[in-house]
């Protein structure tokens, strides 16, 4: 660290900060440091693909939040894994390549007022970094970082599943990431191999670790932003003053600092460096530097609501993994094919529908597992169980991010407000109901499926929501805590270029610029947006 001058600062080797540090250190002219408050990807459990299980809630990996207790969940907190480690959420997620629908990106772009985000002009961005296992067509790409696979797996259950969905009026589906990802089918992966695909494989080895001008800072946390005010009294952000573990180091910036430290991370770093709602900061003695009430505010994830249904005459997760002959089987398919449940991604099946008939578009995603537990990170039921858990996709709800202190080292305050908006709560309600009419189909009769969670014996639209606050969790997707938005958008915090209103040389490029959340998972659409911000980087570097 003797010379901590930079081109570049990346914070955060996430998703989209492994992504930006490839593109940016291709000229050798520029120098990049990117920073990483975890540890290296060394960790095994990161890359078996079924390691999630040993990676979320684990300090090595996570950095362990909770959210704050949810009226809509009935009280409950919620434990909200964030990746701490090199390749970040992509190092511990469910691995599912999914894009969305064309129609979130043409949302972006009437709402911005700027087609570079219309679904036309962002495909070639999810193309461009793509290795698509079938090779290249219209809609994909093939040689790039980003591996897609099949998955290397299948469950009877899982496919009678499918079945059940098509003759409830789903059609069946092969690609789910071709603009309108209606239909039942199996997930896409991001895996090689079987193993996990992660964005520090992807982008950081071999390219940035063999050039001269890349640095990499690993369990190193930014404590703040640093600026300068302009002659004509504006700020420009300059570095950011980084905690090493040994001592404060302030790392100097030319050109930009790019933050990619997530939905949770940027917000936070954003306040504690004095841009964000002025009363906030006050609250915490932090000297106001961008008063943008925007920073924080309107959190958006997916809740997914965990229906399990018992089932008899089946082979599921539940039996397998709760024997000895059974894990030692698993154990020995994997070491041997890369295949079979230890190659799993949390979800295997997947599908998009309409939670009722007067929906114009598929408005809700399953994802279905051939197994069952309490919660997270509980042991498997003793019984043959599916799950199959649907999430809205385009929830109304809106929560926040917000530092409890003005250290660094403090976790802020997580609250999603779930099922705070009438709309929502009508759309679990009806969503469950979707579920029951899978289940009842005949392909799935043989099974005898018997609702275990939430019982047949809720009808009502209040009952089901209700039930839906006990059942539900997260599925890992928070976007919109520093989102884009048009100049006359008082909460807008950055631009359509993702650069910081107010604040020269900042940007924020991570699924917190999301103006509203996409509809499906939310790991590739980052990426997409890293490298159209890599491209902006360049542009204005040469102006």
């Amino acid at each position: 660290m003797s010379d901590t001058s930079f081109d570049y600062i990346i914070i955060g080797a996430g998703t989209a900060g492994c992504l930006l540090a490839n593109r940016l250190s291709a000229d050798p002219a520029k120098r990049v440091l990117l920073i990483e408050a975890g540890p290296r990807d060394d960790y095994h459990w990161i890359h078996i693909p079924v390691g999630y299980l040993y990676c979320i809630g684990n300090a090595r990996t996570d950095w362990l939040y909770y959210t704050e207790p949810d009226a809509g969940l009935n009280g409950r907190k919620l434990r909200y894994p964030r990746g701490k480690t090199l390749g970040g959420c992509s190092s511990i997620n469910g691995m599912i390549y999914m894009r969305g629908q064309a129609r979130d990106y043409d949302g972006w772009a009437q709402r911005l007022g700027d087609q570079n985000w219309s679904w036309e002009h962002c495909l070639p961005h999810f193309k461009q970094h793509e290795d698509y296992y079938k090779g290249p067509d219209a809609m994909h790409g093939s040689g790039g970082e980003w591996r897609v696979e099949k998955q290397r797996l299948r469950w009877d259950v899982l496919d009678a599943f499918a079945k059940a969905a098509q003759q409830a009026g789903i059609p069946h589906s092969e690609d789910f990431n071709r603009g309108n990802n209606e239909g039942v089918g199996y997930f896409q992966v991001n895996q090689k191999n079987g193993w996990r695909w992660n964005t520090a494989k992807a982008f950081l080895r071999p390219a940035c670790y063999g050039r001269p001008n890349f640095e990499l800072w690993t369990k190193a946390q930014v404590k703040r932003l640093l600026f300068e005010t302009l002659p004509d009294g504006t700020k420009r952000c300059t570095g950011a003053e980084v905690w090493t573990g040994e001592g404060m180091e302030s790392a100097q910036a030319a050109q930009e600092v790019l933050l990619c430290a997530g939905s949770i991370g940027s917000p936070q770093i954003l306040q504690l460096s004095g841009i964000g709602p002025a009363a906030l900061l006050r609250e915490h003695g932090i000297p106001v530097v961008q008063d943008l009430p925007g920073v924080g505010e309107n959190l958006q994830d997916h809740l997914q609501i965990r229906a399990v249904y018992k089932v008899d005459g089946v082979a599921t997760l539940n039996t397998l993994a709760n024997s000895w002959w059974g894990k030692l089987k698993i154990g020995m398919e994997y070491a041997l094919k890369r295949s079979g449940p230890m190659s799993m991604a949390p979800s295997q099946l997947g599908a998009f529908t309409r939670s009722s008939p007067e929906q114009p578009y598929p408005n809700i995603e399953y994802h279905v597992q051939p197994l069952s537990l309490d919660a997270f990170g509980e042991p498997l039921h003793g019984f043959n169980a599916f799950t199959a858990s649907v999430c809205n996709l385009n929830p109304t709800s809106r929560g926040f991010v917000r530092i409890r202190s003005p250290r660094f080292e403090d976790a802020p305050a997580i609250a999603p407000n779930y099922l705070s908006t009438e709309h929502d709560r009508k759309v679990a309600a009806d969503s469950l109901r979707v579920t029951r009419r899978i289940a009842s189909q005949p392909a799935l009769a043989a099974f005898k499926p018997q609702e275990w969670k939430p019982g047949e014996q809720y009808q009502s639209d209040e009952d089901l929501a209700r039930l839906a606050g006990d059942i539900a969790t997260t599925i890992f997707h928070p976007v919109g805590t520093t989102a884009m938005g048009p100049d006359d958008d008082p909460m807008a915090v950055l631009d359509g270029r993702m650069r910081v209103r107010g604040i020269a040389g900042l940007r924020v490029v991570d699924g917190g610029a999301m103006p509203t959340i996409t509809s499906g998972n939310t790991n590739s659409p980052i990426l997409m947006m890293a490298e159209k911000a890599a491209e902006w980087v360049r542009q204005d570097a040469r102006h």
